[in-house]
């Protein structure tokens, strides 16, 4: 798709809620669809079209970890932090990546509801359980083979 494409489908997102300031999350959550993040020059673009303040989109693109304002990585983790993974080993977790991993894009996020499975970390979509820092290392490698 080209990036004429992606303008003409957002410009469509836009339109169809009226250029509502009030459908900014949606209008985000289709532009990082389209684009693979949001890039300032996007937010801006966002910012006029729906007539908002420049903060008040950057402020929403920011508050919400699903939103991603740099491209991503080929591998991404997202290591849960929640009490019960916390306390389960997570904080090592993470460090498996730094140590093992560094070309992953590793973020910690808060409580994803699987408690009884902790400590857990997404990767690449796929949900690892029960970890330690061994398995994980295991299960990463294992993902990694083509």
């Amino acid at each position: 798709m080209t990036d004429t494409d992606r303008a003409q489908r957002l410009e469509r997102v836009m339109a169809r809620h009226g250029y509502s300031g009030d459908s900014l999350i949606e209008v985000l959550h289709s532009a990082q669809s389209l684009y693979g993040y949001l890039s300032p020059k996007l937010l801006a673009l966002v910012a006029t079209k729906l007539k908002l303040p420049p903060s008040r989109v950057v402020g929403v693109a920011t508050f919400y970890h699903l939103f991603a304002l740099a491209p991503k990585a080929p591998h991404q983790a997202m290591v849960c932090m929640g009490t019960a993974c916390h306390t389960a080993g997570a904080p090592e977790l993470a460090r498996v990546f730094h140590d093992y991993f560094p070309d992953w894009q590793v973020k910690v996020g808060r409580c994803v509801g699987c408690c009884g499975l902790a400590p857990m970390v997404i990767c690449d979509g796929k949900p690892q359980i029960r970890l330690t820092p061994e398995k994980l290392i295991r299960q990463v490698e294992d993902l990694l083979q083509p």
